[in-house]
């Protein structure tokens, strides 16, 4: 592997180049047309290493299914997206730009840096020689607004699969992989009341803003951070002058938690909240958009290889959980799924977002080791694994053939989690 760290090195200005291109197409989630062009740049890059192509039409733009054969029939999947939050115009004061050992600019940490470096690294493997698996490599449109058009297709390439590669940024600061996320849910609350004079009739109304503080509270209680459960009142908005009693009312309400129970709990407690003043009428639409992300023993032991490969390759990796969700919340409970595989760098969805530039061919070097890892040539001969070696190459090579010799356990009968899509 550290043939393949090498050439990776080598190749940082170009990945740089490649970065800036990316950056440089801006690509709000709800412009189809410039992240078609994300696409079109991603497709170039892939198609010369033999990939298919397939465009899978959706009312938010193309999601990208590039298609790579390998030697073995088994299936990796790679998610990324092309979508980001910031909108078209960014670019004008918040250029790309190089600060010594960081790239700056809207999205190069959250995603365009891992998709440059995922390119690299499958360019890396077919330097090598044919790729070891088929690999399956998912850019979707509209990750940063929720999965709602592409969830279901995730799934549904996740099933069967090997393992599931995400290449979200690694976490800020620490650069750990993110083997558990929480599961994200929002909902709306309204409440109907009835208008009137302020000063005159106040006794013919029903101040809906009255009964949507007693929600708040009601509402805020059913958190558990002891359990990993916040939830957030976010926005809020009611009322059309300060003289008449608010005849509507409304919230948008955030909900994290780390498990599935703790998710049914909470929804089952916002379907059933009343009100307080038998006049006015609740409504509550809205659930789990993102199921919860948990640490299986199918994710553990992808982190292990990882660790492993970063450590062949002169690095240590760690592993943290991640309050935000990602794609890979769809896949956790049906295949063995790593996240964080992407960028080393801060500021997702801040004006400082950077990526570190030395660290790109590391990370891409880490997930070309992660796949061979996952593959072990047959012609590698298990009785070397162990041996000490006097030159550091010879070292390397026996801490490669260790970690090619682990296996992950069987994911397929895992239960998928159940996604709420309400609006």
């Amino acid at each position: 592997m550290r043939d393949v760290l090498q050439l990776l090195e080598a190749q940082q200005d170009s990945m740089i180049q490649d970065l800036r291109t990316l950056v440089e197409i801006e690509s709000p989630s709800r412009n189809a047309d410039q992240i078609r062009k994300v696409g079109d740049v991603v497709e170039g890059w892939l198609t010369p290493l033999g990939a298919r192509s397939e465009r899978i039409t959706s009312s938010n733009g193309d999601h990208r299914l590039f298609r790579l054969e390998g030697v073995s029939q088994e299936r990796i999947l790679i998610l990324a997206h092309a979508d980001t939050v910031w909108e078209i115009g960014t670019l004008n004061r918040l250029p790309f730009r190089i600060e010594e050992d960081r790239a700056y600019g809207p999205g190069s940490y959250d995603m365009k840096g891992g998709v440059v470096q995922a390119v690299y690294a499958l360019r890396a493997l077919q330097n090598r020689g044919p790729l070891p698996c088929h690999i399956d490599f998912l850019l979707t449109s509209d990750e940063e607004i929720g999965s709602r058009t592409s969830y279901s297709l995730i799934q549904e390439l996740a099933q069967g699969v090997q393992a599931v590669l995400v290449i979200e940024p690694s976490n800020p600061g620490t650069h750990t992989l993110k083997t558990s996320r929480k599961g994200v849910g929002d909902f709306y609350v309204t409440v109907q009341g009835r208008a009137a004079h302020a000063g005159g009739q106040p006794e013919k109304g029903i101040n809906a803003i009255l009964e949507l503080a007693h929600q708040v509270l009601d509402v805020t209680a059913l958190a558990n951070p002891p359990r990993g459960t916040t939830i957030n009142v976010g926005v809020i908005h009611g009322g059309t002058a300060s003289n008449v009693v608010p005849a509507e009312a409304w919230m948008h309400v955030d909900l994290r938690v780390t498990t599935l129970p703790e998710a049914e709990r909470v929804e089952e407690a916002m379907r059933n909240l009343q009100p307080f003043d038998d006049r006015a009428k609740v409504t509550v639409t809205g659930g789990l958009n993102r199921p919860p992300f948990e640490r299986t023993e199918g994710t553990a032991h992808l982190y292990e290889l990882a660790r492993t490969v970063a450590d062949t390759l002169g690095f240590e990796v760690g592993e943290a959980a991640s309050g935000g969700g990602s794609d890979g919340n769809f896949t956790a409970s049906i295949a063995p799924t790593l996240d964080g595989l992407g960028a080393c760098g801060d500021g997702a969805h801040a004006e400082h977002e950077h990526v570190i530039i030395s660290e790109m061919p590391r990370r891409a070097a880490l997930l070309a080791g992660l796949i061979l890892a996952l593959h072990p040539a047959p012609e590698e001969s298990q009785d070397e694994v162990g041996q000490e070696e006097d030159s550091q190459d010879d070292a390397s090579q026996e801490t490669g053939e260790q970690f090619l010799d682990m296996t992950l356990p069987d994911a397929e009968n895992e239960e998928p989690a159940r996604i709420r899509t309400d609006e």
